[in-house]
């Protein structure tokens, strides 16, 4: 058995029922995934200062950018949103995933996309926003069909194969680009929320390596492959569960090893 499989075997046989059993399991992961997840886009994001959010509601004495400081609240609302629907499985739908932009990005918007071009939290995208080398992206009056496409599909067809079915949804997401803000945010709480609903164990994708996340995505968007996809959420997983099962309270993530006999 590899060492997926292991991480896999053990997230099954904690059997998560509870939004409780949650809170028990994901108790670092959380904390860890928030801190990662915004600190991919946003260099200003601290470990301190999402531990002290979701631990205590707060930052005494923070001074930096407001944005820095709602996206690190939105995370923990949109944990707090999503803790409920996990447990009971409820699938992906297109008011799901608006209600997870609406919690990861309100009152983040710069005032281009707020007061200019008229976008908002929950609501696809109004104008074309170009992303990437290969200039992905659906334009604005087709994001709704194509994300209701992929929903289809990974509903259909994802529960025979979840990780490869989350890697082609997270790929496929991000292609798409539906918001005009917000997009990795989403997508990759999107990909861990597939995977729990199908009893498959969530995943942080660490900051350290985004630039092969980056490229692993950019080979979908060259040729439409997710073999590279697959091997890097597959280390991902492994990195990510070593680290949260020897994570103490006090720790932070950079002095972390991987000793993944911790599980």
């Amino acid at each position: 058995m590899d060492l997926y499989d292991q991480v896999k075997k053990q997230w099954q046989m904690w059997a998560v029922r509870s939004g409780e059993d949650l809170d028990l399991r994901l108790d670092n992961f959380r904390i860890l995934f928030a801190y990662n997840s915004g600190k991919i886009e946003n260099a200003a994001i601290s470990y301190h200062d999402t531990r002290e959010i979701f631990e205590n509601g707060r930052v005494v004495g923070y001074t930096g950018d407001p944005r820095t400081l709602f996206e690190l609240q939105n995370q923990k609302v949109c944990y707090d949103f999503l803790r409920e629907k996990i447990p009971v499985k409820e699938p992906l739908s297109l008011p799901l995933i608006l209600e997870i932009h609406r919690a990861l990005t309100e009152g983040t918007y710069d005032a281009r996309r707020y007061l200019v071009n008229g976008e908002r939290p929950g609501t696809f995208k109004k104008h074309d926003y170009v992303t990437g080398i290969h200039e992905v992206g659906s334009y604005p009056e087709e994001v709704e069909g194509d994300l209701a496409e992929l929903i289809g599909e990974v509903n259909s067809v994802g529960p025979k194969a979840p990780l490869k079915a989350g890697a082609y949804l997270h790929a496929r997401f991000e292609n798409i680009h539906p918001f005009a803000d917000g997009n990795g945010r989403v997508g990759r709480t999107l990909l861990n929320y597939w995977l729990m609903i199908n009893d498959y164990p969530p995943m942080i994708i660490y900051e350290e390596d985004k630039k092969a996340y980056y490229e692993a995505l950019q080979q979908y968007d060259e040729q439409e492959s997710l073999d590279a996809l697959v091997r890097f959420l597959e280390a991902q997983t492994v990195k990510t569960w070593a680290r949260v099962m020897k994570l103490s309270p006090n720790d932070t993530p950079k002095h972390q090893g991987i000793e993944f006999h911790m599980l």
